[in-house]
């Protein structure tokens, strides 16, 4: 069973005021004391990226409330670190962003970096998305959000996992179910976009229509293409472990013959005496 004190951090990418994360709090709200804290401008496709070159402002707008003149990524570290440091949180969620957030994309998301550094601080944490029609129905995301969340509370996920949430329009009889999945591929077909301003100049947009198929079934661009819920467990650590071993051959012919190693050159650096 979930406690109702458990402190429960909510943030996004679409801004302190956006519908999906006032759905998300009405949703998560039984399984604990939520926080929000939240960029004060949308920071769509932002990654991970953190601010560096200015101050960072936390301003209260009500109870549990802060917005921040900065990142997903800025708003998390912000509690953990400061607001949230004498209890921090049990869970981070973020979202609801309108909009999937699948396959390739997750790299640009702010959705997905807010859950990523939560998971950074050793606390579970989830991403939500949801599909961008015209009256798209946040509190069906929601509901698999609490879902989704309550099961975590209570049981984990894998250390260094975050749990990335796809949920499509529809209302809910029309959801056909829920599936863990793989990251599909996405790419863009022209993604600049070329225009002429009034003056001549010359403009781009990144843009193109995006384009997905499955590395391995079952993927998330097909899932949700089938009207389900795609959750996809994701983690950080990107090495190619396979290359790795194939170019563990080259460390060798990289070196010009007769050339030491820098690991050998260190360790005899260690072995000569020291000077009188």
């Amino acid at each position: 069973m979930v406690q109702s004190s458990l402190p429960i951090l909510v943030t996004n990418d679409d801004g302190i005021d956006a519908p999906g994360i006032r759905a998300l709090v009405e949703a998560l709200r039984p399984l604990g004391e939520i926080w929000v804290v939240a960029p004060e401008k949308i920071q769509n496709a932002v990654g991970r990226a953190m601010t560096l070159h200015k101050p960072l402002r936390l301003r209260s707008l009500k109870k549990r409330w802060f917005a921040v003149n900065g990142t997903p990524a800025d708003c998390v570290t912000l509690a953990v670190c400061n607001l949230l440091q004498s209890s921090p949180p049990k869970l981070v969620v973020s979202g609801i962003n309108k909009g999937w957030n699948l396959g390739d994309d997750v790299t640009n998301s702010g959705t997905v970096a807010g859950a990523i550094e939560g998971m950074l601080h050793g606390i579970p944490s989830l991403a939500v998305s949801l599909e961008d029609r015209p009256k798209c129905q946040y509190a069906v995301a929601g509901h698999f959000a609490f879902l989704l969340a309550k099961r975590v509370l209570e049981v984990g996920v894998s250390q260094g996992t975050i749990l990335n949430i796809n949920v499509p329009a529809g209302k809910m009889e029309k959801i056909g179910g829920l599936q863990f999945t793989h990251l599909s591929q996405r790419r863009y077909h022209n993604p600049v976009v070329e225009k002429i301003d009034p003056r001549g100049r010359k403009y781009f947009w990144i843009a193109g229509e995006r384009v997905s198929w499955a590395r391995k079934k079952p993927s998330d661009h097909e899932t949700v293409s089938q009207n389900m819920v795609s959750v996809t467990p994701l983690h950080l650590d990107l090495t190619d472990y396979p290359a790795l071993k194939a170019l563990k051959g080259w460390e060798k012919t990289l070196l010009p013959k007769g050339s030491s190693s820098v690991k050998s050159r260190r360790v005899s650096e260690k072995r000569k005496p020291a000077r009188a």
